[in-house]
Parts: structure tokens; sequence; C-alpha cells
């Protein structure tokens, strides 16, 4: 009898740069919206709001760069120290070792002797794997990774920003306030609709949050743009 390999497809590889990079753009879209909202609101110059959308995409993206690799960074060390520990403890108590990785085995279902077995024949493959990714919950998929997520994170943040950029050049002066607003709304149903499908996650929830995030940010910073309105144009 034969059997015919079935892989099923997962999405789960993608969460280091899916989250740096749905982070980034949602960020992008949704700080550099709000802060030429506030400041169209207060009525300045084009010149102004160029200046300040420049100002927010350059500054923003840097800032999302340096965050995400200093914190995937401190993950990383972490990681790393939670395997040295690891591989401290296989070589000075390894029958220790054999054992937690049996009653782990044992939580998960298995009976006592089978739960040795498994234990013993991962052992002898790689036990230091088996530790980092039953223990410890490490796999290749989880493991961090700095510079992917710092890179993913700025670019999505420039993407991001990039549309209300465009929307400043493109858009009525006399209506900006408004129409600005409707374009980063669009901009982030369309992130929302994105982000789903790439995660395989349904697409309605997904949008719905992050708009009303996005509607909630714009809405502070309008009101707070009125409250300086300078008159001039």
């Amino acid at each position: 009898m034969s059997y015919t390999v079935h892989h099923e497809p997962h999405l789960s590889y993608r969460n280091n740069w899916l989250r740096a990079a749905i982070l980034g753009a949602n960020d992008g879209l949704i700080s550099t919206a709000s802060l030429l909202v506030g400041v169209a609101a207060a009525n300045p110059s084009s010149q102004v709001l160029m200046l300040t959308g420049l100002a927010a995409l350059t500054a923003g993206a840097l800032s999302m760069a340096a965050g995400e690799y200093i914190s995937v960074s401190a993950q990383a060390d972490t990681e790393k120290a939670d395997l040295e520990q690891e591989r401290y403890e296989l070589i000075h108590n390894p029958e220790r070792e054999l054992v937690e990785l049996t009653r782990i085995y044992e939580t998960r279902g298995l009976d006592q002797l089978l739960a040795h077995q498994v234990a013993v024949a991962l052992t002898d493959h790689d036990a230091l794997a088996a530790h980092a990714r039953d223990e410890i919950g490490l796999t290749d998929t989880a493991k961090a990774n700095p510079l992917q997520a710092a890179l993913a994170s700025a670019l999505a943040f420039i993407v991001g920003a990039i549309l209300p950029i465009i929307g400043i050049l493109l858009l009525p002066k006399h209506t900006l306030v408004w129409s600005l607003s409707l374009l980063a709304l669009l901009g982030l149903v369309l992130l929302g609709f994105v982000s789903a499908r790439l995660g395989g996650a349904p697409v309605l929830p997904a949008i719905g949050r992050i708009v009303i995030w996005g509607i909630l940010a714009m809405l502070a910073t309008a009101m707070i743009g009125n409250l300086f309105n300078t008159g001039i144009v």
C-alpha cells in the first residue's frame, strides 16, 4: 500500500517579520496621518505640512527600526542564555534532564513508558534541540531575528507613512483634514485586509480593530490642532 505525503500549509513561519511589518505599517500610517491631520487642523502653510510629514516619516522609520532591533536583540539574548543553561545541564546532569523531558511528554498525554522511550530517542538524536523545543519553546520558526524585524518594521513604516504624505500633495487644501482622514482610513482598511490575508486570520475583525484605533488617534490630534488654529494659509 502506498501513501501520498500531504503537507498542510501553515503560516506561523511568517510571524517574526509579519508582526514587525504590520506594526510598522500601522504605526507609520496612523502616526503620520494623525500628526498631519492635527497640524492641518491648525491651518499652517503647505510647506509646514510637507516638512512635518517628511520629518515624521524619517524619525518614525528610524525609531521603529531601532526599537525593534533593541527589543528583539534582548529577546535573542534571553534565548541564548536559556540555551546555554540547557547545554550546561545536559553536560552535568544528563539523567535529571532525561527525567524532565520524560515528564514533559507525560503531561502531553503519553504514558510513562512511551514518554521515556520518546525522551531517550530524541535525546540520542539531538538533546539540546529537544529541550529547546519542548521545554523552553524555542524553534527555528519562532527564533528571534533582530535585523529582520528592524528592516521589516522600518520599511513597513515608510510604506504606511507615504500615503498621507502623498495626500498632502494631491488633496485640496480647504478640505485637507477630512480628506486626509478618509484617505488614512482607506489605507487602514487595506492594511487590515492584507494583514489578515497574510496571517490567515478573519478579515473583518482585523479591519475593525485597526480602523477603530486609527479613528481615535486622528480625532484626538484634530481636536488638539483646532485648539491652536493659526489661520495662516
